[in-house]
């Protein structure tokens, strides 16, 4: 799905949830019971995109190492979010998640809430022998992180959170073409590597088989239960 689409996506999961705590908040205030109360609605999005570039809007676009044409001969769109974090690619075979998630639910506190999405995709890792760490003060999965020259992203983390509900997420490198990272200072960190679970490992890995270990591993966490169901269509822009 293109970004745009996924974005315009979020933002509908979003402010539904937004309207249904605006309207209880209303109805508690004129003393309306607590069972009339309408509960809003957690969603995890997995979607795959096509070749782009996203900034997070406390990052630089000088961390952006290629021109605009270069960008259109190669394919690339690039867009400017209001999600946290810096610059990073999305693309095919990448494991993109989009929590929309009502932290009144699951605990309102940001970064235990980004520790928790870290925790599935170090479980994920775990299942395939694979240590993932996180690295003191920036955000994401690593391997090696404390190894000098061998540090390397395997997954980013950049989110938003509006009266505690959530939107944007992760990017888990599953099969993902990292020549795109080549043209980023990839999430404003330099001098450290990105990689994939298909460079990890040596060959290729079915993203559904990822993506099954990863809703188990988000259930654990979360201690929730996913249900799955027919995403809404919005149009393509």
């Amino acid at each position: 799905m293109g970004y745009q689409q996924a974005w315009d996506y979020q933002e509908i999961l979003m402010q539904r949830n937004l309207a249904i705590k605006s309207e209880n908040a209303i109805n508690l205030r004129a003393g309306q019971v607590i069972h009339d109360q309408q509960q809003t609605k957690n969603h995890l999005l997995f979607v795959e995109h096509p070749p782009v570039y996203t900034l997070g809007k406390s990052g630089h676009i000088k961390n952006l190492l290629i021109t605009e044409e270069e960008m259109i001969s190669k394919g690339v769109s690039f867009f400017k979010t209001n999600r946290g974090g810096d610059i990073t690619f999305h693309g095919l075979e990448q494991i993109v998640g989009y929590p929309i998630l009502d932290l009144e639910k699951f605990g309102t506190d940001i970064g235990k809430y980004m520790r928790n999405l870290e925790e599935v995709i170090i479980r994920t890792l775990a299942e395939y022998n694979i240590e993932g760490l996180r690295s003191s003060g920036e955000t994401g999965v690593w391997i090696d992180p404390d190894i000098k020259g061998k540090e390397r992203k395997i997954a980013a983390l950049g989110v938003r959170c509006s009266r505690w509900v959530t939107m944007h997420g992760f990017a888990f490198n599953i099969n993902t073409d990292l020549s795109y990272f080549d043209h980023i200072i990839a999430c404003g960190i330099q001098h450290k590597q990105v990689t994939s679970l298909e460079k990890e490992l040596g060959e290729k890995i079915p993203l559904e088989i990822v993506k099954a270990k990863m809703k188990k591993n988000f259930e654990l966490v979360f201690d929730a239960t996913l249900v799955e169901y027919e995403p809404l269509m919005v149009n393509n822009k």
